[in-house]
């Protein structure tokens, strides 16, 4: 899809985020409704008693449209604080579980690695990406951005469910 002239695909700073706001870009436009659905369930305390606070940030950009996952990581490349990012698509507003797409920032160095590592990492690769129910998504940016789990800890509790998709821990 080639992007109309005018519009870049960069993050627009905002005002305010931390490293506990989830971020959750936009890339389908086709369900206004799905959206506003997405919106709102990411906007409702979180925890297993609704404890905790909805911390999200959203980037509803047109610009987003049709955004490929290497891109949106090419835009999140200088984000330090950023361990993961959540991606509203065409299956997330397709499907009824709206799931969106999450996928890991952080990437090994690989040049000064030892030789022997490089390899198992060649070998076996960290998964990039799964999906995340909902209602899992701040548990996963949160254990995620805090160390307490890792992105592979939660990619592979996702690869264990029937649908491929992550509910909440």
């Amino acid at each position: 899809m080639t992007m109309p002239e005018g519009l870049e695909r960069v993050l627009p700073e905002i005002v305010g985020r931390d490293m506990f706001d989830a971020l959750v870009i936009r890339t389908d436009f086709s369900d206004d409704e799905s959206w506003n659905a997405v919106v709102g369930e990411l906007r409702r305390p979180w925890g297993p008693a609704g404890e905790f606070p909805a911390r999200v940030q959203v980037v509803d950009a047109p610009a987003w449209s049709g955004a490929t996952a290497d891109e949106v990581l090419a835009a999140v490349d200088e984000d330090e604080y950023l361990s993961v990012v959540f991606l509203a698509d065409r299956h997330t507003m397709g499907s009824p579980a709206r799931g969106l797409l999450a996928l890991t920032t952080t990437w090994e160095d690989e040049g000064d690695l030892d030789p022997a590592y490089y390899q198992e990492l060649i070998e076996s690769p960290e998964p990039r990406e799964f999906r995340a129910w909902l209602a899992a998504v701040h548990a996963v940016h949160a254990n995620v951005t805090l160390g307490n789990m890792s992105f592979a800890e939660f990619a592979a509790a996702a690869s264990a469910e029937p649908d491929q998709g992550l509910r909440p821990v």
